[in-house]
């Protein structure tokens, strides 16, 4: 089972926690994530993230942009995978429309 929880929400989910952005969230500690892992190849490309910039009329675009990014990443995602309880760590503030809800959505069509 795959979750997701933003970085700066103050209840810790358990399972394998992963961050899945390419830059650290602003203002948090790195200790006080509890991370397992940072997986910053998994994160949209610099272009991709400014592109998208979080707006909700692109996030089928970002989406499908995203997946062929992750084209050849898949034996990090397959290793993901491999985690029962995984935990998808992100810091965007929109919490419909960002890379840990794609990714989630791409794990479990896996």
């Amino acid at each position: 089972m795959t979750k997701i929880q933003r970085a700066y929400d103050h209840e810790e989910i358990t399972g394998y926690r992963v961050l899945v952005d390419r830059l650290w969230p602003r203002g948090i500690k790195k200790e006080d994530l509890e991370l397992d892992a940072w997986e910053k190849d998994l994160a949209p490309s610099t272009e991709l993230r400014k592109w998208f910039n979080h707006d909700p009329a692109k996030w089928t675009e970002f989406k499908q942009k995203y997946q062929a990014e992750l084209k050849d990443k898949t034996a990090i995602l397959e290793k993901l995978k491999q985690h029962k309880n995984l935990v998808l760590i992100y810091g965007a503030k929109d919490e419909m429309h960002n890379n840990a809800v794609a990714l989630q959505d791409i794990l479990n069509r896996l």
